[in-house]
């Protein structure tokens, strides 16, 4: 266990021999080799854990458990390459490592030091490999501020945090003015990164300077299909976000920090639980901390998984142990939130950012991104794109980089189609919108939003009109049912795109549809109801095409929705294998009768009863010959 940390002049200390341990380690002048494994929760469902223990065993045989560590990290960010092994003080990194892989990393590696070539990643530009991590597209237009020790420092381990520069921010906090540090982030132009962007500072100056409790409440349920930025900062350095509700509680006046994590993220919780020990055992959290008169104490609350309860006043029902429905405001928690006193609520990523503010100055951070937008944002890049992960770019940084330069494009050669950005909330925005710079105000210009940060990517193999119902399935599953609009509006917006996508909509309803999309947006209660429609509002403004060739062709043009198209054999084609018909669930699939043999083939061709077909599209994935198509 570490020292007690009880005045600056200690914090000092430590930090500088933490520092000297962390950089000695990265350069090699500890005379060891040390291996670190992404730890994040998708390695780690890749037998991450596995391999890490692995590599204790194999090395512990070769006798070099005296020579070389082994520990775990944070996410990497490239999540479609992990697991991750990165080896210092060479900094190779090895890709999508498996169990079988270890003793010929320990035998080439690190007792021969030959790189294993095959576990290098490859740039698929010029077919080069690549050794080290920031030699990779992926990376170089990254910023990592929100990020920062993620993929660097074990989690679990306070020193390593100390390293690389933890509580260098509250300490300088503690040593200003309360009204100073308020005037520092909104200095910085810092906006909360929960969805809304409203500036964190001035947040924090809502609330009022009396005297009874107060409280500082973090927002990690994180709800958005698809989005995993809170849940990696949280496994990778839950030591900042903690930090940043300190500095946050300072300022306000709390003594007191709640964080709101679902249970869907148990490692996330677990690190959590740790981090606040750690600093409880060094006396960074607790009474009088670093000799001053801030005390400061962190508790945790598990949410069920409601996406409503992203909404602050409905998480603070949550947290009070009512149930997760959004409060009517005036009042708002700046003055009257949790248990009826003063709150402030910031989710993760924003909290995670404030150290870096006070620990490197506001300048610095209002130095990148654009006039209104400061700072770097973190998206969960997910959908049709080759490097699928969690990146972190300054604000500023156009839809087309992010999608073709750290994205890496689109899959298998297929046309980009849309981008959806800001989950359920947000909007889809086309290939018209790709130099669109990222920030609050010009996503929202184009139509979509900032969000939490998921970006969800979309190819021509997509139906819009099916991922608007896709999303306002989630919505009609979420809704808390406090309000009419919402309750019942996106019920009515859910039927209308089914009966589109089953090939019974009308024109009407298109303008009932949309009819009914503004009222919901304009009289719901809370963001959940307001920013429902959004998904259906953008489609319709992009691809009313779609839309017109559900409802008067009575096609799906992506060949999506099921009762609208049909599955065929191209009897020219066809070898008459029956390897398809083998496959087939419904017994749907024979040969043509009377028989027909195409030319060049031995076999007489297939086809499919387009009346028993359940269109699951077995057939598909079984034929070598690229004989069935959809229509």
């Amino acid at each position: 266990m570490s020292e007690m940390i009880r005045t600056f002049e200690e914090l000092s200390e430590k930090q500088a021999l933490c520092t000297k341990c962390m950089e000695d380690k990265i350069a090699g002048n500890d005379g060891k080799r040390h291996i670190v494994l992404c730890g994040g929760t998708g390695c780690l469902s890749s037998h991450s854990a596995e391999i890490r223990e692995k590599f204790v065993e194999v090395i512990k045989a070769a006798g070099l458990d005296d020579k070389v560590t082994v520990n775990q990290v944070g996410c990497f960010g490239f999540c479609s390459q992990g697991p991750f092994v990165k080896i210092y003080p060479e900094d190779t990194l090895y890709k999508m490592v498996k169990l079988e892989d270890v003793e010929e990393i320990v035998e080439k590696d690190l007792k021969n030091n030959e790189i294993v070539e095959r576990l290098l990643y490859v740039d698929p530009q010029t077919n080069q490999k690549v050794t080290k991590q920031d030699d990779i597209e992926f990376y170089k237009k990254q910023m990592r501020i929100a990020l920062h020790g993620c993929g660097v420092i074990d989690p679990e381990n306070i020193d390593e945090a100390l390293g690389e520069g933890a509580f260098v921010g509250l300490a300088k906090a503690l040593k200003m003015d309360r009204k100073e540090v308020i005037q520092e982030v909104l200095d910085s132009g810092l906006r909360g990164r929960g969805g809304a962007g409203f500036p964190t500072g001035r947040k924090w100056s809502f609330v009022p300077d009396t005297e009874g409790p107060k409280y500082l409440v973090c927002n990690g349920d994180e709800g958005d299909p698809g989005a995993f930025m809170d849940r990696s900062i949280l496994e990778g350095n839950p030591f900042a976000v903690i930090e940043g509700m300190m500095i946050g509680g300072y300022a306000i006046g709390a003594q007191n920090g709640y964080f709101y994590v679902r249970a869907e993220y148990p490692i996330a919780v677990y690190r959590l639980k740790l981090a606040i020990k750690a600093m409880k055992d060094v006396g960074l959290l607790g009474d009088n901390i670093l000799g001053t008169d801030f005390s400061f104490r962190v508790h945790i609350r598990l949410g069920a998984g409601a996406f409503v309860c992203g909404e602050e006043t409905a998480l603070l029902n949550s947290i009070e142990g009512k149930r997760g429905m959004p409060r009517p405001r005036p009042p708002f928690p700046a003055v009257k939130g949790l248990w009826g006193c003063p709150t402030c609520v910031n989710n993760v990523e924003t909290l995670a950012t404030v150290p870096y503010i006070l620990r490197e100055g506001a300048a610095k951070f209002a130095s990148i991104g654009t006039e209104k937008s400061k700072g770097t944002k973190v998206f969960a890049l997910g959908g049709k794109i080759n490097n699928v992960g969690l990146v972190e770019v300054p604000m500023g940084t156009t839809l087309k980089e992010l999608i073709y330069d750290v994205g890496g494009g689109i899959p298998n050669g297929k046309k980009f189609k849309a981008i959806q950005t800001g989950g359920p909330s947000g909007g889809c925005l086309t290939a018209d919108n790709l130099d669109t710079p990222i920030d609050y105000d010009n996503l929202i210009a184009a139509g979509s939003m900032m969000g939490s940060g998921g970006a969800i990517v979309m190819d021509e193999d997509n139906c819009m009109v099916d991922v608007a119902k896709f999303y306002m399935e989630f919505i009609c599953d979420e809704s808390c049912g406090k309000c009419s609009p919402c309750r019942i509006g996106t019920k009515r917006m859910l039927e209308i795109l089914t009966k589109i996508t089953e090939g019974k909509g009308t024109r009407e309803d298109l303008t009932a549809l949309k009819e009914l999309a503004n009222n919901v947006k304009t009289n719901s209660l809370c963001g959940l109801g307001q920013t429902a429609p959004n998904p259906i509002l953008s489609t319709m403004a992009s691809f009313m095409d779609e839309y017109i060739a559900h409802i008067d062709e009575k096609k799906c043009p992506a060949h999506v929705c099921k009762n609208l198209m049909i599955y065929v054999i191209d009897k020219d084609k066809c070898f008459g294998c029956g390897m398809c018909a083998k496959g087939c669930p419904a017994d749907a699939i024979h040969k043509i009768t009377p028989e027909y043999v195409a030319p060049g083939k031995k076999l007489p061709a297939m086809y499919i009863d387009t009346d028993k077909c359940v269109k699951c599209g077995a057939c598909i994935a079984t034929c070598k010959f690229g004989a069935i198509s959809k229509q």
